[in-house]
């Protein structure tokens, strides 16, 4: 165990160091956006009203502004920046550092649930699409029946997403090892290059282009109307405005509340039309967050921050869920190339079986990371729950100064599950929209996310049998189960304290390192947030469209179906609009 200077050593920290940003190529040159303005600007532009306000320029917010603005006035408020320009977001090279940044103008914003897991939520133009590992993989069939959605419709969205910021990938040696391990251990057949999902092993698709830059949700803003879209960045929404005098009505959104990069408040109204909406698109914390500030939620909760109450509704920031993913370290006798998700076994266990590789060798990269974890961090078991927070985490790191020499060269073979069944809650710390929620996901909670999980880790301890990733480890040999699960329960980061059975028990082992893949959900859920067509309940007006209103994460990875689902709504509005409008002028025909 090698000894490393303690300020080398924060400094190459992935979670907890600061980094500023650096100029990359300028893809936004490239594209041929709306104007990406500033908050403060609004005072100094004319006021107008607008069709659509929607909150939220993140995954699904994007599409869903570049849908709507085709034939109606759209305002986007993105709380974050803009992506452009930055090459932590741009380039693959870079990944980790938007996560390790937390510097005030971060991409990412990092917040610890209570279950002691460290968590990041976007804070940028193109949402969790700007700062995540880049899987692009469509949800299952059945998903999408069980929603509801109209299987045509949906098989037009994924298309108009895919030929617009989608790519398939160049696989490395590492993600090669995976697929035939995968393979080789009974995860068949082997479906080639897919973005449908199938059991077995495929490659999906990626939204970095050979390049290795990456295009997001934002791009997709291209493909709106320009004299119809209004794009403002750094703009914080503190509340929904409701016009709750109208007597024996339902309360009716009117506008928004919102703060500029200067902290100077700001309003957005809508036209009188009755069609007009606002529709929140703030992710899975942001959402429910949002509502809850609102006058929107459990009455208790509300009285207890102060918060008059719009809308008493006992299920706001419930079913909250966050799909756990356990990882197995690989050392490895070099670095090798870098790999974020690029293939993938779909298990008929309940499992899906992914990795990651290496660490950038560029000069803004931070040293010594393996990209989607972060290993050199080690094992942060000691702190009490009650004392978890960033702050603490970095007191912490401080003064750690040893680590494994293994861990500055290897790769992850990564299990994460489906579903998942286990919920949690989501519930406020205070008034400021800034503030991250106090977050609960109860990983493990339901036995039978357990079970899935011990599955992921047999399966993979049977890839590693095949051999297929002993010309990467040390004299050509592999290592037993037990000594790569040590190793792994130092390379998982979180703020759960280790047992000394976690070589041996895989169900604690599962408990002990578990870690996120930043794909958590709900908290706005359909039947009980919203309806169908994903308008809440009990107002008018107002709508919630992105993963906070979904009961389980859509197939491998959600960004393909979240996008796709701003797409489809976006179609849906519009069609239902127009059919309205183009009957209403028919009837003044006929009445005239």
């Amino acid at each position: 165990m090698g000894l490393i200077n303690r300020g080398v050593f924060f400094k190459i920290l992935a979670f907890l160091c600061f980094i500023r940003s650096s100029q990359g190529r300028n893809h936004f040159t490239t594209l041929d956006l709306p104007p990406l303005l500033k908050a403060s600007s609004f005072s100094r532009i004319q006021h107008e009203a607008y069709d659509y306000i929607i909150v939220g320029g993140g995954t699904a917010g994007c599409p869903l502004a570049a849908t709507l603005s085709q034939k109606y006035k759209v305002l986007l408020l993105e709380r974050g920046g803009s992506p452009y320009g930055n090459r932590n977001i741009s380039h693959l090279e870079n990944f980790h550092i938007c996560l390790a940044d937390d510097s005030p103008n971060s991409p990412s914003q990092g917040f610890i649930s209570t279950d002691g897991v460290i968590n990041a939520r976007a804070k940028v133009l193109g949402g969790g699409t700007s700062v995540n590992a880049g899987f692009y993989s469509r949800a299952d069939p059945s998903f999408v029946q069980d929603a509801g959605w109209d299987a045509e419709l949906v098989n037009q969205s994924y298309p108009w997403i895919e030929e617009r910021i989608v790519y398939w990938p160049n696989i490395t040696p590492w993600q090669a090892a995976l697929r035939d391990g995968l393979l080789e251990a009974g995860v068949s057949p082997y479906n080639g290059y897919s973005y449908d999902h199938l059991f077995g092993t495929k490659v999906g698709g990626t939204i970095f282009d050979e390049a290795g830059y990456r295009h997001t949700a934002a791009d997709l803003l291209a493909a709106g109307n320009h004299n119809n879209l209004r794009v403002l960045l750094h703009a914080s929404v503190t509340r929904i405005i409701f016009n709750t005098e109208q007597e024996h009505r339902k309360p009716r959104t009117i506008g928004v509340e919102f703060k500029d990069e200067n902290g100077g408040q700001q309003h957005a109204f809508l036209t009188r039309n009755r069609d007009s909406e606002i529709i929140i698109s703030a992710g899975a914390i942001g959402s429910p967050q949002l509502l809850l500030l609102s006058g929107i939620g459990p009455r208790k909760e509300l009285k207890k921050h102060n918060i008059s109450v719009v809308l008493r509704n006992e299920h706001v920031g419930k079913g909250m869920s966050d799909n756990p993913m356990n990882s197995i370290f690989i050392p490895t006798k070099d670095a090798p190339k870098q790999s974020l998700i690029q293939t993938v076994g779909i298990t008929d266990g309940g499992a899906f079986i992914e990795a990651s590789s290496g660490f950038s060798q560029s000069p803004d990269s931070i040293q010594c990371h393996h990209g989607i974890m972060s290993a050199e961090i080690g094992q942060l078991s000691t702190i009490p729950p009650k004392q978890r927070n960033l702050d603490a985490v970095k007191k912490y790191v401080h003064k750690k100064y040893n680590l494994p020499k293994e861990v500055f060269s290897g790769g992850f073979i990564l299990s994460k599950i489906d579903g998942p069944l286990s919920t949690g809650n989501l519930v406020l710390v205070d008034t400021d929209i800034n503030s991250n929620p106090t977050v609960t996901f109860n990983y493990f909670q339901h036995p039978k996310d357990l079970s899935r999980c011990v599955y992921g880790i047999k399966t993979i301890e049977r890839i590693l049998k095949t051999n297929h990733f002993t010309n990467f480890t040390l004299n050509g040999g592999g290592y037993p189960m037990e000594v790569v699960l040590n190793m792994s329960v130092t390379a998982n980061i979180n703020l759960i304290p280790k047992h000394t059975n976690d070589s041996t028990s895989m169900e604690q082992f599962c408990r002990d390192t578990v870690v996120t893949i930043w794909h958590y959900h709900g908290g706005c859920h359909v039947g009980k947030v919203v309806d169908q067509q994903y308008r809440v309940i009990g107002v008018s007006g107002l709508r919630v469209i992105d993963g906070s209103t979904l009961f389980r994460s859509p197939g491998t990875n959600p960004q393909a179906t979240v996008m796709m689902m701003g797409r489809y709504m976006g179609v849906k509005i519009l069609r239902r609009r127009l059919g309205r409008a183009a009957g209403s002028e028919i009837s003044n025909i006929r009445h005239s």
